[in-house]
């Protein structure tokens, strides 16, 4: 009895896998990881920054050069807003940024002279969302934009351009004025008094 029990076992087991074994190999959805994605690796992996000689500005920002603080942020949120901060700070030291090209440094300086304090550290805050991490990024951003800014060559507007601007600009006035005038005709005509 023993060795029949045993005899069963067995191959009840040999079945239940060979069962698995099919099901694994007969079977794929066709929304599998396999099916969308044949050629891809399932490792994750962060590349190495190597920074391009052509590029004025790649938008890397090493983190370690910047100065992060969080704070309380102001604004509506109940309890959220008083007991957690999330008010994201960055700051740097534009005259020592390494990681800035002089050309870059100097436009900053003139462009960006309202956030720089005395201490020469350009301030960049952020407290859009109730995330620290999504406010760090908002101000990351902030900083990449405002020196790609510097980057970008001022547009120089063509006399044809600056002269129909012109002329826009007198229309609009123009039309604001009408439409002032008609309301304010309007009013007068509801306020006729009867003798």
């Amino acid at each position: 009895m023993n060795s029949i029990s045993f005899k069963i076992a067995q191959i009840l087991s040999n079945k239940i896998s060979s069962l698995k074994s099919v099901r694994n190999c007969s079977f794929k959805n066709i929304y599998s990881q396999e099916n969308l994605y044949p050629n891809s690796k399932s490792q994750l992996f962060t590349p190495t920054f190597v920074p391009d000689k052509d590029t004025k500005f790649s938008g890397f920002i090493p983190m370690e050069k910047l100065t992060i603080t969080y704070s309380r942020s102001s604004g509506p949120g109940g309890q959220h807003v008083n007991k957690t901060n999330t008010k994201a700070d960055i700051r740097f030291n534009v005259k020592e940024a390494s990681w800035l090209s002089e050309e870059i440094k100097e436009k900053l300086l003139i462009q960006e002279k309202n956030r720089i304090n005395k201490d020469g550290f350009l301030v960049v805050k952020s407290e859009v969302t109730r995330y620290q991490t999504l406010n760090v990024a908002d101000a990351l951003e902030k900083l990449r934009a405002m020196i790609r800014r510097t980057i970008t060559p001022e547009k120089v507007e063509d006399p044809e351009s600056e002269e129909l601007m012109r002329k826009r600009k007198i229309k609009a006035a123009r039309e604001r004025i009408y439409e002032k005038r008609m309301r304010s005709q309007i009013k007068q005509d509801r306020n006729i008094t009867l003798d």
